[in-house]
């Protein structure tokens, strides 16, 4: 259960609320129709709603105390006898639709703090929550609903599309920001990029001249940094999701709905389609495209294009099962060998 000084709580919801809001195939047990919270299977109790997506749990749900579960029809047996049951084919993600409904975001204290500094010349929208030691500055867009954290920088000109928030001690600049997008704190928006022209005698810096453009519905996991544009601009697709300390090179281009897990890194001018799920710790070289649907398991070294749908693994990245079976083969060869 989730610590309510920390996260607030709506509902009780009932069975039958939580079947129309997720879709859910709904089955009564006898543990009770009213539900307060969300739990994991070990810790739940009756009042609690559980998900078994991972087949390893499947143990655990036949010992759990929790009042419903959202699972999958194949797994349906597995449940203990009295437990009410949302069957669908799709638990984790039903599951977490009812976490949300369960713990709402907290609502806009909207209001600009007296210790934030908003120049004269930026337009600050109604409903807005502009934090102590904030700073928005000439020229700055705000829309409605917007919320600054403690601390966070809105460069000069930069806009901030309707219901977004902007973590604490996060800084944007050179940037639009798209609606209902969320920067957790310490993440950097619109700084240069790292042009470095090589010379003998000296090298030069080229002048970082363009924007980052942040579309709607995407979330940039703390402490991640993305670099604005050489020329043109370091555009976010919508939808993405990038995880903590995350490096996105200047005129990178992501693609509508890809998924970035933690510690990768993109060169410059990158190209990736939509709906590309890349692992942690994933390295790509510059001026590289990677397909539509494409899948990059963690620690991989991406050197070269992939197309549409690939799925590779390791350093330089290849197919997966290919570099499965060279590591399968490769542990064969040195066991039992010294060093």
């Amino acid at each position: 259960m989730a610590d309510q000084r920390f996260h607030r709580r709506a509902g009780p919801w009932t069975l039958d609320d939580l079947a129309r809001l997720t879709g859910a195939d709904a089955r009564p047990g006898q543990r009770g129709d009213l539900f307060h919270d969300v739990a994991a299977v070990a810790e739940a109790e009756a009042g609690d709603v559980i998900f078994v997506e991972d087949r390893r749990y499947l143990d655990a749900l036949g010992l759990s105390a929790g009042g419903a579960c959202f699972l999958h029809p194949d797994v349906v047996g597995r449940a203990p006898a009295g437990m009410a049951l949302l069957v669908t084919r799709a638990p984790q993600r039903a599951f977490a639709i009812a976490a949300a409904a369960f713990h709402p975001p907290d609502p806009v204290a909207a209001g600009i703090s007296p210790l934030a500094f908003v120049d004269a010349t930026a337009e600050i929208d109604h409903g807005c929550e502009i934090a102590a030691g904030a700073h928005v500055g000439a020229g700055a867009r705000i829309a409605a609903g917007v919320v600054i954290g403690p601390n966070a920088v809105v460069g000069r000109g930069c806009s901030i599309g309707a219901d977004s928030r902007i973590g604490a001690g996060a800084s944007v600049s050179h940037a639009v920001i798209g609606c209902r997008v969320t920067l957790y704190p310490g993440v950097r928006i619109g700084q240069d990029g790292f042009g470095v022209v090589p010379g003998r005698d000296a090298h030069v810096k080229m002048p970082q001249l363009g924007r980052v453009i942040v579309h709607d519905d995407v979330e940039i996991g703390a402490n991640s940094t993305i670099d604005r544009g050489t020329i043109g601009d370091t555009i976010i697709g919508p939808g993405c999701f990038i995880d903590n300390l995350v490096q996105i090179g200047h005129n990178v281009r992501l693609g509508r709905g890809c998924i970035i897990a933690a510690l990768v890194g993109i060169s410059g001018s990158t190209v990736l389609g939509d709906n590309v799920m890349v692992g942690g710790q994933v390295g790509m070289s510059g001026h590289i495209r990677i397909g539509d649907g494409c899948r990059i398991a963690a620690q991989s070294g991406v050197m070269r294009d992939l197309p549409d749908g690939s799925t590779v693994g390791g350093t330089p990245a290849i197919p997966l099962p290919e570099f499965l079976r060279q590591s399968a083969l490769l542990r064969r060869m040195t066991k039992g060998k010294g060093a």
